[in-house]
């Protein structure tokens, strides 16, 4: 045994690929990987990921741990390597200065429990060693990786298994289709999380059917972003709709969703689809006056290619776009997780589409931060849709294309809005 318990090697890596030290399923399998080539036996690993820099994770191992954090901005990783027995740290260290790209780095060496002064107590443990044997698996080990959407103050965290189906920086954003445990493959733009495969009804349904059944016969609708499908293929459920055109400006989300998300990205192809890729903020600038009975706004949260889809130019060219009688529909942020964005889009639909005409709709999607979300509706000379009197056609046509959250009673009660809501929507 030598002369103590463990060997611990404290290792600094500086200057490392960015890149590698965001990426927490290539960490997790390169720490694992450091610690078989060690000849140590992995028991479990867990890793997470911070929105939007930075990875922790360790990998629990027969002789003690592997333990990280990751620095991306500086090129930076704290590595633990603890190890007892005739493992040789040094191997796992080699391992990751390569994996890493590290240009420089400094460790050092301790010895942890030196046996001068510990004292050994004997007692009998031949029963303790007999259960042990009995749950030991030394051919597997779990995974434990998380994927966080946070802000400075809040998160979600989703744990996934690890698998990576689909990882492209494109020139807007970062889109990754990834395999969660619980909500199955999810899509992920720049560490926020769009849509799963498990709830993503939630948002589509409700995105779509209010407006149209208030509507009642919308022939041509203009879809801005959407690029998972959702959207449209909702929208295309209902056959009075003529004509769709879709306007989403990264080509690679859609990409992305017709190969890994085939049921969500279902509509693509259907004929009365028109798919543009573009920048919907330029095409709504030269859309014609009065072109739409309904559109929709589709996108993500306001930062990247999506923050100007919450400026005033941007739905005062919406409200001219717009026909007579005609709606719109915006993805509106949560009133818990970004109440300030919330608040602010509210208002400056209020300006628009007067007072009155800028009701918000709110739902929930288990996935999404704080699970409350809101559509944010700019009502061009229609009544308000929590009026509209259809309860027997809505909950015919749920029926008949298998809904699973919008119905009538949603349709309604949708529009009630919590006290503090009606707080964040005063001017």
């Amino acid at each position: 045994m030598g002369t103590a318990l463990g060997n611990h090697i404290l290792v600094e890596f500086m200057n490392c690929d960015p890149h590698i030290m965001n990426d927490v399923v290539a960490i997790e399998r390169d720490m694992v990987g450091a610690a078989q080539k060690a000849g140590a036996t992995v028991i479990n690993s867990t890793f997470h990921h911070f929105s939007p820099y930075g990875v922790s994770g360790v990998v629990v191992i027969q002789e003690s741990h592997l333990a990280i954090h990751t620095w991306p901005e500086y090129g930076y990783a704290a590595v633990d390597l603890f190890t007892c027995g005739e493992m040789n740290a040094w191997i796992s260290f080699d391992h990751l200065k390569e994996c890493f790209g590290a240009k420089s780095y400094s460790a050092i060496e301790l010895k942890r429990g030196s046996l001068n002064l510990l004292k050994r107590n004997d007692f009998d443990i031949s029963t303790m060693r007999s259960r042990a044997a009995e749950w030991r698996n030394p051919d597997f080990y779990t995974r434990n990786v998380w994927f966080t959407d946070k802000d400075e103050d809040q998160a979600l965290s989703l744990r996934f298994t690890g698998e990576v189906f689909f990882d492209v920086q494109s020139p807007f954003q970062r889109v990754r289709i990834l395999e969660s445990n619980k909500y199955g493959k999810m899509l992920a733009l720049d560490d926020m999380v769009m849509t799963t495969e498990k709830d993503e009804f939630h948002y589509h349904e409700m995105i779509s059917h209010p407006a149209l059944f208030t509507l009642g016969n919308a022939k041509n609708v203009l879809v801005i972003g959407g690029g998972d499908g959702g959207t449209v293929r909702e929208v295309l459920r209902h056959p009075s709709v003529e004509k769709v055109t879709m306007v989403e400006i990264d080509g690679a989300v859609i990409d992305a969703c017709k190969e890994h998300l085939p049921a969500i990205a279902a509509s693509f192809d259907h004929p009365k689809l028109e798919l543009i890729v573009d920048d919907g903020i330029e095409f709504l600038k030269n859309a014609s006056a009065g072109a739409y009975d309904l559109i929709i706004v589709d996108g993500s949260d306001p930062v990247g290619p999506a923050e100007g889809l919450f400026s005033v130019s941007f739905y005062t060219n919406c409200y001219n776009a717009l026909k007579e009688n005609g709606i719109l529909v915006a993805q509106g942020e949560s009133p818990k997780f970004n109440e300030k964005a919330f608040a602010e889009l509210n208002h400056t639909l209020q300006d628009i589409f007067g007072r009155d005409n800028a009701p918000v709709s709110l739902f929930f999607v288990p996935t999404y931060p704080t699970g409350m979300w809101s559509f944010q509706y700019g009502l061009k000379n229609i009544a308000h849709p929590k009026s509209l009197d259809k309860a027997e056609s809505i909950d015919a046509f749920v029926a008949q294309e298998g809904l699973r959250y919008y119905n009538s009673d949603i349709h309604t009660g949708s529009f009630a809005t919590p006290n503090f809501v009606k707080q964040l929507l005063k001017k």
